[in-house]
């Protein structure tokens, strides 16, 4: 697929429209090769080339997040250059839609952040099941419980865990018990993001 097919694809599966990186879709990519990338999020480029322009020029100024640091500029330089994970376009050979991507009317649901770097809570699926997750700060691809999709969810139970007697409980409520038993065999599986990929699909078009 070419960059232009990779834009036509992006334009008609919209799936959400991110406050900071604008119109992207969700999907699972096969490269070139026949390797699949089952979470892997299309945008286009010019967002993240005018947030990198406003946040370099905020640190040439002493108004970033780097401004203490010896070197400043550069580490904005070196963030935007270096971090994140990214496949170009011209190694995509065709594009299908993403088990792992969060609905958005499912993510909508999701209130708040419960704690500083955390939000956990509950999906509660049709059959009465029920499934902790958590996140620290992406939203866009999720681990599954085994024979359920995320057409299953009937309810979004917020600021909750499952507890050791197998029921939703609030985390606000028992906050000390919660962190002292996250990620312990004594609560269930919390599932949480999975790795994703961003592929800009206007890369290669030439500034006017």
């Amino acid at each position: 697929m070419g960059g232009n097919e990779l834009q036509k694809y992006l334009e008609a599966n919209v799936d959400r429209t991110d406050p900071i990186y604008g119109p992207q879709c969700r999907c699972s990519v096969t490269l070139t090769d026949g390797l699949v990338l089952p979470c892997v999020i299309l945008r286009q480029a010019a967002p993240t080339v005018d947030l990198a322009l406003r946040r370099f020029d905020d640190e040439k100024h002493g108004k970033g997040v780097f401004g203490k640091s010896k070197k400043p500029y550069q580490q904005i330089v070196r963030h935007f250059v270096t971090s994140g994970s990214s496949i170009d376009d011209f190694y995509v050979q065709s594009v299908d839609p993403s088990p792992f991507a969060l609905p958005s009317e499912v993510m909508s649901q999701i209130k708040g952040e419960t704690m500083m770097g955390w939000t956990g809570w509950v999906f509660e699926m049709s059959d009465g099941s029920v499934f902790p997750y958590g996140s620290s700060f992406s939203f866009d691809f999720f681990e599954l419980p085994d024979g359920y999709t995320f057409s299953d969810v009937a309810k979004v139970h917020n600021h909750a865990f499952v507890n050791t007697d197998g029921q939703v409980a609030s985390i606000h409520e028992d906050r000390a018990g919660y962190l002292e038993k996250r990620g312990s065999n004594e609560l269930a599986r919390t599932y949480q993001a999975r790795p994703s990929f961003v592929c800009y699909v206007d890369s290669r078009t030439r500034l006017e």
